[in-house]
């Protein structure tokens, strides 16, 4: 019969230490299970140190680089910042304030008659109805046409002073100006529009950058325009078409990426191909105009542009050969519309015109002047026009006879 108390004891007997055995390879696994666990959790915590270190590299990385750029915005001037050590940029703020705020009280004598004038010319080209770019081209032809850029006046105007050339004030009462005083005054007419617009400058220049309803910036250079004396060129520029004849520190200033406004994409003539361009731009020259934009009915490839070189230098030869141009000189500029299409710019400038003096030599009065002045003198003035007339008389009186 079998007895299972006398079993469990020979078991027991057989294998005295049994359980204590069992006991301690368990304790045994236990501890390996926590020495490999405690070496899992130490590997785990020094990747986690390192990619925390890792990041916060990284994040003392990008506060150091916002802390330069914000260094930069806080360094960059424009209010204040003398363009060639000479031609202060000043604030127009608050003259732009009182026009939209209707309180003019605040300001000084000669403000105050800047805000009038700057009010009469809004009063004249700007309309109901009209968009923030059908406004800022508005200011744009204007200060075009009516602004003065050159000699100025040889006798100094009471009440006037040759200071004034950098201001609004001196640019909308009819003094020569500076570059200053164009950038200064169309960020005038802009913010009065209750529009958007910085000034942007190097040590030796400084021009606009305005924010229009697309919400995109553009660059705007009226003074060069009117001194090369070619319409357009330098309005509504993307930063990368102003980097070609400008340069300036853009670390503190918005990005100028628009499209939709540049007069290339908005008066563009669409003509079926690139070889019409020659008679497009004869009749231009006929006209005295200085600018025109081409969009091909065939799109052009990247690869096919270069014919735009052998265009202009072509025209240009061809210009020294017809009387009266030369002192011309045809360039172009490759744009791009919204859909990537190219757009090609076409631009005359004439380097020979001269600034038209501030009183008529051929009125009346200046003919009698230019009389008095001669018989003092005991000279023969007359007006540039007659004596140029005179000259081309004289040359063509002595040139020879053909001999066959």
């Amino acid at each position: 019969m079998y007895d299972e108390k006398k079993e469990t004891q020979v078991t027991q007997k057989k294998f005295p230490h049994s359980g204590k055995a069992a006991k301690t390879a368990v304790s045994v696994a236990l501890a390996g299970c926590l020495v490999t666990s405690l070496g899992l959790n130490i590997y785990q915590a020094n990747q986690s140190a390192s990619q925390n270190r890792k990041v916060n590299k990284f994040i003392d990385n990008q506060l150091e680089r916002q802390a330069k750029e914000e260094e930069k915005e806080n360094s960059y001037q424009e209010d204040g910042f003398e363009v060639a050590n000479q031609y202060e940029i000043r604030s127009t703020t608050h003259i732009s304030d009182a026009y939209k705020n209707g309180d003019a009280s605040q300001l000084d004598e000669e403000d105050k008659e800047t805000l009038q004038m700057a009010s009469d010319v809004l009063k004249k080209i700007i309309k109901d109805g009209m968009s923030s770019y059908e406004k800022e081209l508005a200011v744009y032809r204007w200060m075009y046409e009516n602004v003065g850029q050159g000699q100025g006046s040889s006798v100094m105007l009471p009440g006037s002073s040759n200071s004034s050339a950098f201001t609004p004030h001196g640019a909308l009462s009819g003094q020569s100006t500076v570059c200053v005083g164009y950038a200064t005054t169309f960020r005038l007419f802009i913010n009065m529009l209750d529009m958007d617009c910085h000034i942007v400058h190097n040590e030796y220049h400084s021009w606009d950058m305005v924010r229009l309803d697309d919400n995109e910036w553009y660059q705007v250079d009226v003074y060069t325009d009117v001194s090369g004396k070619c319409q357009y060129q330098n309005f509504n520029m993307t930063d990368e078409i102003s980097r070609n004849s400008h340069d300036w520190d853009d670390s503190a200033l918005p990005a100028a990426k628009g499209i939709k406004y540049s007069y290339a994409v908005q008066n563009n003539e669409e003509i079926k191909n690139i070889y019409l361009v020659p008679a497009k731009i004869k009749k231009i020259l006929d006209k005295k105009k200085s600018s025109a934009f081409f969009k091909f009915k065939k799109a052009l490839t990247r690869e096919e542009l270069p014919i735009a070189d052998l265009l202009v230098n072509q025209m240009n030869m061809a210009l020294t050969s017809l009387p009266g141009f030369d002192n011309y000189n045809i360039g172009g500029i490759w744009y791009q519309d919204e859909q990537d299409q190219y757009i090609l710019g076409i631009f005359i400038h004439n380097y020979g015109d001269t600034e038209t003096p501030a009183f008529d030599e051929n009125s009346p009065e200046g003919k009698k002047m230019i009389e008095a002045v001669s018989k003092a003198f005991g000279t023969d003035n007359q007006p540039a026009e007659e004596a140029e007339k005179d000259t081309v008389s004289t040359a063509e009186a002595n040139v020879p006879e053909i001999i066959y």
